[in-house]
């Protein structure tokens, strides 16, 4: 059976689409061939970077052949990607331990509701540093088109319930119940729908801003407009669209039972008739939808609450049903995270000293979390990962905003980029560490080898001895396994493949 948690979050990679940052969350722009330590390099400056922003296109002259220049990377950028994954890591495998930072059971917002949204943050960040130049506009959509399917492959075959790592030594996955979405089907729309409106748009965007405090969003109004469109099918959606009553089918070891859910009403946001799991039980179907959805940590399922544990004998019947976290109308709402991470690349490209970017920044991310407050403590719109609510958008944008400003000031303004080496190598190389790591691609593999029995292998001997009997507690052994044995490791191994010169990518 597949393990709930390495279902439900991930994040995807892409190569580069000119030799700037690259559009998605795991760009990279070293190769084997061109590779250097980045480790003796300063962040951009401000006055380096905005030469590298603003110069045009050089015409090369025709009798010498073009030279390849390895741009600078946005090593605040990469420090960011890092944590992000970092985090995911993190919650993934110790949220089961710590149930306080495992994804919330409904309304609210934890540690673990701010991994997807930070990665959408990042991929918005990407793309405007990728597409500042669009030599050829056609062949853009093209590598945004195909980067898209490849998200797509890789998000069925790693989310889709075909692979069965850590635990589970088998694979394979039967069609009638495939998960058809997840976190990199996720990305691969917001990706599409963000990347689109900036190659389209390109010949309609300045190159400098006109005077005034708004003109970097009347700059960038088409990208502001793909942002509200999205706000306004998604609350259109989820305020109009009537939801009946609708049952589905629970398979035990012994007998099947069927489960009927009263609803007929329209706007409610609660787990049982909210318009974004109707959308997705009637798009995909309810047995694609994904199996283990967190409310069922809620009080009024289990007595365990705020951990999973065995329902409640009076427990409604929505909860035992399965719940799409990553469905299409929340994805929806999503692309207005995307459309708030490319302002702040914007930003950067634009904005040439370190004090205006960071006032654009900072009074961005404080303006989004006081909405998001006000929305949700006034009970108007509660913070909703489940939901991806508005608030939550709100919410998770702004806090991304305000430590990507805090690394930014860190690492740039100050200079201490030492300290946060680590989280860069991880950034670089985030599709591999997502991969092996987040997806329990190496442990499974590690699994598979085995004495007498399948759970007499090295990482389950490692967890118990080296950590649960030594501490003896398993709630602090797993969180110290997690921090010493996994993250220690994938940020060692990172840093190993960046001297080398290693970089997966899509």
């Amino acid at each position: 059976m597949e393990d709930p948690k390495k279902l439900e979050e991930g994040f995807g990679n892409q190569k580069k689409l000119n030799s700037e940052e690259e559009i998605d969350i795991t760009s990279h722009q070293g190769n084997k061939l061109d590779n250097r330590d980045d480790s003796n390099q300063d962040l951009v400056s401000h006055e380096n970077e905005q030469k590298t922003l603003d110069q045009p296109l050089q015409k090369e002259e025709e009798e010498q052949p073009p030279i390849k220049h390895k741009s600078k990377r946005v090593a605040t950028l990469d420090a960011f990607r890092g944590l992000t994954i970092v985090l995911m890591i993190l919650v993934d495998d110790a949220g089961g331990a710590y149930a306080r930072i495992d994804h919330s059971p409904w309304n609210g917002c934890t540690l673990a509701d701010f991994v997807m949204p930070f990665f959408l943050f990042i991929v918005g960040v990407a793309i405007a540093l990728a597409l500042k130049r669009v030599p050829k506009v056609s062949a853009a959509i093209r590598k945004v088109t195909l980067r898209t399917l490849k998200l797509l492959f890789w998000g069925i075959i790693l989310q889709g319930g075909y692979s069965h790592a850590p635990y589970d030594l088998a694979y394979g996955v039967d069609m009638k119940l495939i998960r058809w979405c997840g976190i990199l089907q996720r990305i691969a729309l917001v990706y599409l729908i963000v990347a689109l409106i900036e190659i389209l748009t390109t010949k309609l965007r300045p190159t400098t801003l006109t005077p005034g405090h708004f003109s970097i969003f009347t700059a960038y109004k088409w990208q502001w407009l793909g942002g509200f469109v999205a706000f306004v099918v998604y609350m259109t959606t989820l305020y109009g669209l009537y939801v009946p009553d609708w049952n589905f089918l629970v398979h035990y070891e012994d007998r099947s039972e069927r489960y009927t859910v009263k609803c007929g009403m329209r706007g409610h946001l609660g787990p049982a008739c909210n318009a974004v799991g109707y959308v997705d039980r009637q798009v995909w179907g309810i047995n694609h939808l994904y199996k283990f959805p967190v409310w069922a940590r809620s009080k009024v399922c289990t007595l365990s609450y705020p951990a999973t544990g065995p329902l409640r004998d009076d427990a409604p019947s929505w909860c035992r049903a399965p719940f799409e976290p990553e469905g299409l109308l929340s994805s929806i709402s999503a692309i207005m995270s995307g459309t708030l991470g490319i302002h702040y690349g914007h930003v950067l490209i634009h904005f040439k000293g370190h004090g205006e970017r960071l006032k654009q920044w900072v009074s961005m991310g404080f303006g989004l979390l006081i909405i998001a407050f006000i929305l949700h403590f006034t009970d108007a719109i509660p913070l909703n990962k489940q939901l991806y609510s508005f608030s939550y958008v709100c919410f998770t944008a702004g806090a991304a905003g305000i430590v990507f400003s805090g690394f930014y000031i860190l690492i740039d303004v100050l200079g201490l980029r030492m300290p946060f080496l680590w989280l860069e190598w991880i950034g670089m190389n985030a599709m591999l560490i997502f991969v092996l790591g987040a997806q329990g691609i190496f442990a499974g593999f590690i699994n598979g080898w085995y004495f007498k029995n399948e759970d007499n292998n090295l990482v389950n001997w490692i967890q118990h001895h080296v950590f649960f009997d030594v501490w003896k507690s398993e709630r602090v052994g797993t969180l110290l396994y997690v921090i010493f044995a996994e993250i220690t490791f994938w940020a060692i191994l990172a840093g190993m493949f960046h001297r080398l010169g290693i970089y997966w990518k899509l």
